[in-house]
């Protein structure tokens, strides 16, 4: 049976999966920076007191149950030459939100495109080399869209303060796991 994503989409129901302490703590640790080590699995499952294949099994349960999306390097945009961002926010209607967020999702310079329950629906953000890259492109989705600038709002990063997202999923404590828990 179908059912919604928190991102919005789709999906087939994956098989009912409730996650115990010792993926809970593998779920901790990979949010942290992957041991740059030929082996950075069998690293992680000894600091979890857990075996490599444990751990790589844990994973593959947590990525079919869509727990998992991913495992991806945070790349600092400024280091690559990207020293502009602004988040956008454009009113509009409701039967069109699919097609424009389709639309703005299509550009390689925008990394997050979110609906909002607003006024302004769409809210996404886009990085360039430069503040004219930016409004270049900004101008190329709004003529393509038929979005008029009124209804837009451009926000341009004035000061990066926190681009790192971390969920705590145990207590604080030292982050190991007895043995083989479940």
């Amino acid at each position: 049976m179908p059912v919604p994503t928190c991102r919005g989409e789709t999906v087939s129901s994956p098989t009912p999966f409730e996650p115990d302490q010792t993926d809970l703590a593998i779920l901790n640790v990979l949010q942290d920076d992957l041991p740059l080590v030929s082996r950075p699995w069998n690293k992680i499952a000894e600091q979890l007191g857990i075996t490599e294949t444990d751990i790589l099994g844990r994973m593959q349960r947590l990525e079919e149950a869509g727990i998992i999306r991913g495992i991806s390097p945070v790349l600092d945009s400024c280091h690559l030459g990207l020293h502009a961002a602004t988040l956008v926010a454009l009113r509009v209607p409701e039967e069109r939100v699919n097609e424009i967020a389709s639309i703005i999702s299509s550009y390689p310079e925008v990394s997050h495109n979110f609906k909002r329950d607003h006024e302004y629906s769409l809210w996404f953000t886009i990085a360039a080399q430069n503040g004219e890259e930016i409004q270049r492109v900004l101008h190329e989705i709004l003529d393509r869209t038929g979005i008029s600038a009124s209804d837009a709002l451009d926000l341009p990063t004035v000061k990066k303060i926190k681009i790192d997202v971390r969920f705590s999923f145990l207590p604080a404590q030292s982050g190991e796991v007895p043995h083989g828990s479940d």
